[in-house]
């Protein structure tokens, strides 16, 4: 009988071995985020520099106010676009979601032409 007790601690204590927490990446950084807003046709891409936490995550940009926006795959170096032209116009609330493995991590900001302003988020 305490054998089999043994056994059994031995056998659990190894099964929680291999499973090691991970790690939570952080949300995407309203400063990397690039759009290019062509106020004339109402359309915006979006562009993210390299970043490992990234690499091949399902990235969705998504317009709010829109309510519509792209689907795209981060490169193997987390870089990201630009995307394909989504509907836009400037002060819309835009949601930027990296899908990475078993992890999503999301940023809302105020669209703006270049980079995203690090004080204007979306007033949820």
């Amino acid at each position: 009988m305490r054998i089999r007790a043994t056994l059994t601690c031995l056998v659990l204590l190894a099964i929680a071995g291999c499973n090691t927490p991970s790690i939570p990446i952080p949300p995407p950084e309203p400063a990397s985020m690039e759009f290019e807003v062509d106020v004339a046709v109402g359309e915006s891409t979006f562009s993210y520099p390299m970043n490992s936490n990234y690499s091949d995550a399902i990235v969705y940009v998504f317009n709010r106010d829109a309510g519509t926006g792209v689907i795209d795959t981060a490169r193997g170096d987390g870089s990201v676009g630009p995307t394909a032209p989504f509907p836009t116009e400037e002060g819309d609330e835009i949601a930027v979601t990296f899908e990475a493995e078993e992890q999503v991590v999301s940023t809302c900001i105020v669209l703006r032409d270049g980079a995203a302003s690090g004080t204007e988020y979306c007033g949820y």
